[in-house]
């Protein structure tokens, strides 16, 4: 009987040390996730996208949150989302909105000069024969040659652009180290045309200031087009024809 019951004590304890590390090794693990009913979708592309308005590639993103993963700590206060009283830092969301300043100024110039020059000069002495040079009707047999080639080239080219605007894009991605994907559009009907900015890189929280803008400069792989559609663009589009007597298929 003694030895029953000391058994059914032993399992008794056993259980009541199960229950007590379960809460134990559950500090700091995943124990549930909240389901993701959103049905977000991130696309992303490589192809060159032709230059319509409300282009899916560029429309901002559903802001509902991912599936998170809930940490059972037993403290009220969660470090991952606690925020410095002396330093502004701020946590992005997908979805999230940052005001891009485009700030872009550059100016390239090149020069060529090719001189090629080369001369030959041949002189053949008159035939000597016995009794003094050979002659064809009283004149001296004697042959000379002389060539001569020239070539001057001469190339010159200088390119500069200068862009100022602002254009607020959307988060559509946050990296492993942080950063955060950025991408977005902006359309204006200007007359008969339209005219557009176009944007995507990749910026550093650290960079955005107060505001909650960033320089362009300080956007790493940044993509901006700016161009238009319209009847001002097409204008300024050369012919077919044109295009042909332009390029390199002309040979002269």
């Amino acid at each position: 009987m003694i030895k029953k019951l000391v058994i059914a004590i032993s399992i008794v304890l056993m259980w009541g040390c199960t229950s007590l590390m379960d809460p134990i090794n559950a500090v700091g693990k995943k124990v549930q996730q909240k389901e993701d009913k959103s049905q977000r979708q991130v696309t992303s592309s490589t192809e060159d996208h032709s230059p319509t308005a409300d282009d899916p590639y560029y429309a901002p993103i559903d802001p509902s949150r991912n599936a998170e993963a809930i940490l059972v700590t037993g403290s009220l206060f969660n470090s991952e989302t606690a925020h410095d009283l002396y330093n502004y830092e701020t946590t992005f969301q997908l979805g999230d909105s940052i005001t891009v300043l485009l700030k872009e100024k550059a100016v390239a110039t090149k020069s060529a000069t090719s001189t090629l020059a080369s001369a030959t000069n041949y002189k053949l002495d008159p035939i000597q024969v016995p009794g003094g040079p050979m002659t064809v009707n009283g004149k001296v047999v004697e042959l000379g040659m002389k060539q001569g080639q020239d070539f001057d080239g001469a190339a010159d080219s200088a390119q500069s652009h200068s862009l100022t605007a602002r254009i607020t894009v959307s988060i559509v991605e946050i990296l492993n180290n942080g950063n955060l994907k950025v991408r977005g559009e902006k359309w204006l009907v200007i007359n008969n045309g339209k005219e557009y900015i176009r944007f995507t890189g990749i910026v550093r929280p650290s960079d955005i200031t107060e505001k909650n803008s960033v320089e362009s400069y300080q956007v790493a792989n940044s993509r901006i087009e700016f161009s238009g559609t319209g009847d001002h663009a097409d204008i300024q589009t050369q012919g077919w024809l044109s295009s042909f007597f332009s390029s390199s298929l002309w040979p002269i």
